[in-house]
């Protein structure tokens, strides 16, 4: 009888051994070059934050790697997606974070608590270009609502943690496409259907819905909202504010004459980033204003730029934006590819320039109780990407680095806050 007992007690202890075992695994998704999709894995870390478990995201830990409890549904759909994981005990975990979160590297760990609801701004017509968020998002497999200008002046945004704005005139030109496009089928198109939403709200011209619509995306930024950038949609947002109350728009956008005292009127306190800047005021120049770098400026062969280092431990948010496998990264055209640093606010943290000269490519800036982030460039995989040409498979692009920053921005409203350390 005693020896059964024993028995008894001896199976007892091995399963509360194995299930102890069973529950102090993690799964550790690397970031460096071991992985064989990162763009995938920010979608494995969202799905996860989905399913109400937390994610450790390792900042400058093998690329910024994220590690979360074991479980083979989490393991099942990493296999599914085709992202490589490693499964780890405890005392491999506690041994990671012991040592990222060593005061002697420029590592640190920050909890991600749950899944932030995205919109993305844009027309509910088709385009004839793609949106480099919308392609990562979808391939990445991570959920989002599309929200336009009525949808925003109504107060919809109050409902989403974080804003995508993409290829977007925000100053009522219509991308300055006049003289090369307002022929084609889809430019009357997005011509009729922003005038339309214009009479809808009340507007008499496209120019005062864009500036309202701004002016409402700023509001939700100081209420603690995330907004995103790339493209037109960062300088045309600043060059909107600044221009409140003045006419900047040419008679073939608006049916009247633009004020061509402008740039002597144009009020710099009312932007996000910018500063001093002049706006290019005729129509046929395919350019919006001085703060975009020119292509004339840009040597193809040696366009590259580079991430900035910043402390993790105790500058986690600009570390989080500038995570990636690799710190050196191929530069990539757009109607706005890049932001003079001259004309940058002194407020505004500088996340990625080129080397050696003044081509900004990657900002970010608080405003209120949130911020903003705004990427230079329309396709960071399709180096000069035309009107027309078909959206970028992001299948032969999974360890893009210029992606890698889009979808660190899609993650960074999940995190914990922590107090900064004095």
């Amino acid at each position: 009888m005693f020896s059964k007992i024993i028995i008894f007690i001896n199976i007892i202890a091995f399963f509360i051994i194995h299930s102890t075992i069973l529950l102090s695994q993690k799964i550790l998704i690397p970031m460096d070059l071991a992985q064989t999709d990162h763009l995938k894995s920010y979608g494995i870390a969202y799905w996860t934050l989905e399913q109400g478990q937390h994610v450790d995201w390792l900042l400058n830990y093998r690329g910024g790697s994220f590690l979360m409890d074991y479980s083979e549904t989490i393991a099942t759909e990493c296999l599914i997606r085709g992202v490589f994981f490693e499964t780890i005990d405890g005392a491999t975990a506690a041994t990671i974070l012991a040592k990222v979160q060593d005061e002697n590297v420029n590592m640190d760990v920050v909890r991600l608590e749950k899944a932030p609801k995205i919109a993305l701004y844009a027309p509910p017509t088709d385009q004839p270009w793609d949106d480099a968020v919308k392609l990562a998002l979808d391939y990445a497999e991570v959920k989002y609502e599309v929200v336009y200008d009525e949808e925003v002046l109504k107060g919809s945004l109050d409902e989403y943690d974080w804003i995508h704005l993409h290829h977007e005139d925000f100053t009522g030109q219509y991308g300055k496409f006049y003289y090369s496009f307002s022929n084609q089928p889809w430019y009357i198109q997005q011509v009729a259907m922003n005038e339309g939403i214009a009479r809808k709200l009340g507007f008499s011209k496209v120019s005062q819905l864009k500036l309202a619509v701004v002016k409402k995306i700023k509001e939700y930024i100081a209420n603690g909202g995330f907004m995103f950038a790339m493209c037109s949609a960062t300088d045309s947002f600043d060059i909107a504010l600044a221009a409140e109350g003045i006419d900047i728009c040419d008679v073939v956008y608006d049916g009247d004459p633009a004020d061509p005292n402008a740039n002597e009127k144009l009020n710099y306190d009312n932007t996000l980033a910018f500063e001093n800047f002049k706006l290019v005021m005729h129509p046929a120049i395919y350019e919006f204003s001085d703060i975009d770098i020119q292509p004339d400026e840009i040597n193809r062969e040696s366009d590259y730029f580079t991430l900035f280092e910043f402390s993790a431990k105790y500058d986690p948010v600009p570390t989080m934006l500038t995570q990636c496998h690799v710190n050196i990264i191929r530069g990539f055209m757009g109607q706005t590819t890049a932001f003079r640093k001259e004309l940058i606010k002194s407020s505004v943290i500088i996340l990625a320039m080129k080397e050696g000269s003044n081509h900004v490519r990657y900002i970010h800036g608080n405003y209120g109780r949130g911020t903003f982030t705004w990427y230079g460039g329309h396709d960071p995989e399709d180096y000069t990407h035309a009107v027309g040409d078909p959206p970028t498979d992001l299948r032969l692009h999974k360890n893009s680095p210029g992606y890698r920053l889009i979808l660190n921005n899609i993650l960074f409203p999940a995190a914990k806050k922590k107090k900064q350390k004095t």
